[in-house]
């Protein structure tokens, strides 16, 4: 080796960085997923009707959703050291304190309580998805953007899957509200650990060799805007690309919460497992969506390689939401309660097999907007989960869980026909006087 030169780090920087991106999605969807799997025992024991779960979870898409746009914003202005630490922070302070809610209020006042702490969840996940985009966009090359959407969601559905089981176990061991406040405690070494380790760019971490730098330079990208203006706000808002890629995201994120919501419940009430086996069989469908999410960031940067950006993102959505949609009335339809389960588990599969589609391709459009354009493509997902909620909360309330599966057929076949007009291809322009 030549004096002085720097041993050539493996694994790089910024696949550790990533790393920590995917550990904290786990993270995050975890605690998404505690108040659902614990309902089949908050219910009774607070005398809370399944409509009002309904409004409870409905309080975190509310909040979730409202500030998706403005948290990518506030990420790409803070930077996503800083927005990372202080939004994971809130998230763990919001769900250690939902079992606390009924040593301090009763009755109305107890609703309320559980509402605004789920409420106050969904500010601090809100801006999570789109800084993680952002910090993407600045980490790694564009050509892995579609694979690292995909792990990334990978992380997401590996903590859905294991919050049943692991959820399931710990109330029957120690009550909702322990078990609640002891999966609240162990991201808090995440948290500090990123506080620590993370950087917002290559350039800023000391860690970072010379080696590394040059070969994220062999495909420059526009850097993070940190200034970003109202100008080029309002760009971003009225791109075509990014509206019609948030009108679908719309659409098939009925799907999503339908899945990743109700399928416990549903489970439960209309195919009669026990709870236990309720809460191992509810982990099926977030595997088959974490598989998918992997499958789907790998397929997606291949078909760009060999079709063109264009058709490289298109082409996913356009065959897998019908495959899902189809799946959904096979679940409903099936006579057999486990083809059911294994129909959801392909669903969810074939649901999260696009969002690399979705993001990466977000990414492609926007480049240095990358934070507050995904916010604007998560607000439309969220708006999904708005309409869809209270859906399938009153339907499965009134034991017509087939009707809310037929929707959900019916809004992945508008979310994939929306496709042949989206050109990720076609990067937002904004002027350097905007």
């Amino acid at each position: 080796m030549i004096a002085n030169q720097m041993p050539t780090r493996w694994p790089r920087v910024r696949w550790r960085i990533f790393a920590m991106l995917v550990a904290a999605a786990a993270v995050v969807y975890f605690q998404q997923r505690a108040l659902s799997i614990a309902s089949e025992r908050i219910m009774p024991e607070l005398s809370l009707s399944q409509m009002q779960i309904g409004w409870l979870q409905w309080a975190f898409v509310l909040s979730y959703g409202l500030l998706q746009f403005p948290g990518g914003v506030f990420g790409q202005r803070l930077g996503a050291r800083r927005a990372l630490t202080s939004l994971l922070l809130v998230a763990v302070l919001a769900t250690a304190a939902t079992p606390f809610m009924p040593e301090l209020f009763h009755g109305g006042a107890l609703f309320w309580a559980l509402f605004l702490s789920q409420f106050l969840l969904g500010m601090a996940h809100a801006p999570f998805m789109p800084v993680c985009a952002g910090t993407m966009e600045s980490w790694l090359p564009p050509g892995r953007w579609a694979l690292a959407q995909g792990l990334h969601t990978f992380g997401c559905q590996v903590g859905a899957a294991i919050a049943p089981p692991i959820l399931v176990l710990l109330i029957a061991a120690f009550g909702w509200q322990r078990a609640l406040f002891f999966a609240a405690l162990p991201p808090l070494a995440l948290v500090a650990l990123w506080a620590w380790y993370g950087r917002d760019t290559p350039r800023a971490h000391p860690s970072v060799s010379p080696e590394e730098l040059s070969e994220l330079d062999a495909t420059p990208m526009p850097p993070p805007n940190h200034d970003i203006s109202l100008g080029r706000i309002w760009r971003i808002l009225g791109n075509r690309n990014v509206l019609l890629i948030t009108l679908s995201y719309i659409s098939m994120n009925y799907v999503f919460y339908l899945l990743s919501t109700w399928s416990f419940l549903y489970l439960i009430q209309d195919r009669h497992f026990t709870v236990l086996e309720g809460g191992l069989l509810a982990s099926l469908p977030p595997i088959g969506a974490a598989l998918g999410a992997g499958v789907g960031g790998s397929v997606t940067d291949s078909l760009c390689r060999r079709m063109g950006i264009t058709w490289g993102f298109r082409l996913v959505p356009l065959v897998a939401l019908p495959t899902a949609g189809a799946m959904l009335l096979t679940a409903t339809w099936s006579p057999h309660p486990y083809m059911a389960v294994a129909a959801l588990t392909i669903a969810y599969g074939m649901v999260e097999v696009n969002e690399a589609s979705y993001w990466a391709g977000t990414m492609r459009i926007a480049q240095a907007d990358t934070m507050a354009a995904t916010g604007v493509l998560n607000t439309g997902g969220n708006i999904g989960g708005w309409i869809g909620i209270p859906i399938v909360a009153y339907l499965s309330g009134h034991d017509t869980w087939n009707a809310a599966f037929i929707i959900g057929f019916v809004c992945a076949v508008v979310a994939a026909i929306a496709w042949l007009w989206i050109d990720t291809a076609r990067p937002l322009s904004v002027p350097a006087s905007a």
